[in-house]
């Protein structure tokens, strides 16, 4: 960490190749794996490492040199698993100008020859989001609706809404409906006087690896909407509750 005159720098924990298998917000309770599902980490999975960041919203409580103990408590077993989970995170970018409500959209078509079953998803904004919600669009251009909630209740993974499978020519698409109260634009940023749109989906596959694919990101508003390539769009269910 490099701290500068007037702001905190930080940089990536790794170099390359890395990826979210879990994430924690807002007082959740914990995530319990299906059974005989788990994260395969070391030998020759792609994760070699478990890096963990904590966010803070303020510092304000440690100025005076109080320290926190903030800390994720992991489960492992060294017994093997045919059901190996993985994690896609669905998000934009873009500007969200003021006083106004705006869609953050993305989609990605799934072009492995897999088939990844969801089970959990977790959603993510600011403090402006109102719904964030998510969706695998079949080729015949039906949404099946995977989850959708207020991103500003605890921030854990939930059961899907329909455990559908998910394989090569689906479409993973993602909404957050976005309202701007303030008298200047907001970006896409890290700091909580910007915003964030993601949608997290975890998922697992039998007697296979998961997903290379680990982020589907778009440009956002106003440079892409979902109209622009998908069909059939629950736009009223999409941004209600």
């Amino acid at each position: 960490m490099m701290i500068g005159a007037n702001k905190q720098d930080t940089a990536s924990p790794c170099r390359e190749g890395t990826q979210i298998i879990y994430a924690w917000g807002r007082d959740a309770p914990a995530l319990d794996l299906p059974d005989e599902v788990g994260f395969k980490v070391g030998g020759d999975s792609p994760i070699q490492y478990i890096v963990l960041q904590v966010h803070y919203a303020h510092i304000d409580h440690f100025k005076d040199g109080r320290t926190d103990n903030s800390g994720v408590i992991l489960h492992y077993t060294t017994h093997p698993l045919n059901k190996l989970a993985g994690v896609i995170l669905l998000g934009t970018g873009g500007t969200i100008p003021p006083k106004k409500v705006v869609h953050m959209e993305t989609s990605c078509p799934i072009t492995e020859n897999k088939v990844i079953y969801p089970f959990a998803y977790r959603t993510h904004t600011h403090s402006l989001g109102k719904v964030v919600s998510g969706y695998v669009v079949k080729p015949n251009n039906k949404w099946i609706e995977l989850g959708k909630r207020d991103p500003l209740t605890p921030q854990m993974f939930y059961p899907v809404t329909n455990k559908v499978p998910i394989t090569y020519g689906d479409i993973l698409a993602a909404r957050c409906t976005m309202e701007n109260i303030r008298d200047r634009p907001t970006f896409i940023g890290s700091t909580n006087e910007d915003e964030m749109c993601n949608m997290y989906i975890m998922y697992y596959v039998e007697n296979d690896s998961p997903l290379k694919r680990k982020y589907c990101f778009t440009q956002g508003p106003p440079l892409y909407y979902w109209n622009q390539q998908l069909r059939n769009i629950p736009d009223k269910e999409a941004s209600i509750l």
